[in-house]
């Protein structure tokens, strides 16, 4: 992935507020959007949501590939195998292969003097 591509990512769109769980519970409740009348508020605050459940998103992903990599890692006494991984995280085997590469290119990047050529 490209910087740019990296850093754009991790532009903060709209504070992503919790409800309270009465609203929560109702299904016809969404972060107050049912209750806008004015469809340019409404597009503005729907897109606000889309972008920080997206952001949200690919950081949870990020973290799932980091936790992924570390437990394939072989230097770990504890290691768990690709399907053991897969499994765990509800992935595939194909999946979680590349979400371990995925995760180990994530460490490298942060630690650039890291394992360089892991398994």
């Amino acid at each position: 992935m490209a910087e740019s591509e990296r850093s754009e990512r991790r532009m903060r769109p709209g504070p992503l507020l919790f409800e309270p769980s009465e609203a929560a519970s109702d299904p016809e409740h969404f972060f107050g959007l049912e209750s806008m009348d004015d469809p340019r508020e409404l597009l503005s605050r729907a897109t606000e949501l889309a972008m920080a459940f997206q952001a949200a998103a690919d950081r949870a992903i990020e973290y799932q590939a980091l936790a992924a990599a570390q437990l394939a890692d072989p230097r770990r006494f504890d290691r768990l195998t690709t399907a053991e991984i897969a499994r765990r995280a509800q992935w595939s085997e194909d999946y979680a292969k590349k979400m371990i590469e995925f995760g180990r290119d994530l460490l490298r990047s942060v630690d650039p003097d890291s394992q360089s050529g892991s398994p």
